[in-house]
């Protein structure tokens, strides 16, 4: 995440000196950023998402420093291994572990699963948009959270939004995938965001054959690039 915040500095013109003052960083380290992703690519066109750019990190990327010896992960490894066992995305177990009180980095969260489960080799073809023409809409499965409301442990899902162009994302769980719950999380990320983009893309939703009104029916087999 702090990377792709430099990145997106570096990108609106500003000086290696003005993003490390802006964001409290060495200005020698923001300089090294700049040149690795020089080399990526990366300082033209759209920017890759969180995993992808955490990803080509770690393999391209030399360590200035040697890494720590325990993640700051690591307390949480039996609610991580929970949630990966049951296939729920990174992004929604990072913001699972900041209810707990994790202060840690997206990044650290990303490295941890990795290790717990390693990503296979696929090749993938990205589709560039223009900021503010499109936004991916996706279900995800997140494990149960205590509902206050009932008292008891339910199953949830987190609803998340990404914008196409910055892949800044909005994130609320739910308990369930009703047509009114998927609207309203809708309007609260258009909130959270302060905009509206052209086009929503909408990934397959999980099918919860308990609902009623599940919206694998209503919306079908979406497409994560358009």
């Amino acid at each position: 995440m702090d990377l792709h915040v430099v990145l997106r500095h570096v990108r609106a013109g500003q000086t290696d000196r003005q993003v490390a003052r802006e964001l409290g960083m060495a200005r020698l380290t923001v300089q090294r950023y700049r040149q690795w992703a020089q080399q990526q690519g990366f300082l033209a066109g759209a920017l890759p998402s969180l995993e992808v750019l955490q990803q080509r990190r770690e393999e391209t990327l030399p360590r200035v420093q040697p890494p720590q010896n325990h993640s700051s992960v690591e307390p949480y490894r039996p609610l991580v291994e929970k949630l990966v066992a049951a296939e729920v995305e990174i992004a929604a177990i990072w913001a699972r572990l900041k209810e707990r009180g994790f202060g840690g980095s997206y990044g650290a969260v990303y490295r941890f699963v990795r290790q717990l489960a390693p990503l296979a080799v696929d090749a993938t073809v990205r589709v560039e948009r223009p900021p503010g023409e499109e936004a991916q809409v996706d279900f995800g499965y997140a494990g149960r959270l205590h509902d206050v409301a009932s008292g008891q442990w339910r199953r949830s899902w987190a609803f998340v939004m990404t914008l196409s162009w910055s892949r800044h994302q909005y994130v609320e769980f739910v308990f369930d995938q009703q047509v009114k719950t998927w609207l309203s999380c809708h309007c609260h990320a258009f909130d959270f965001f302060q905009g509206v983009p052209q086009r929503l893309v909408p990934e397959n939703p999980y099918p919860d054959t308990n609902q009623k009104n599940y919206l694998g029916y209503s919306l079908g087999k979406g497409h994560a690039g358009g």
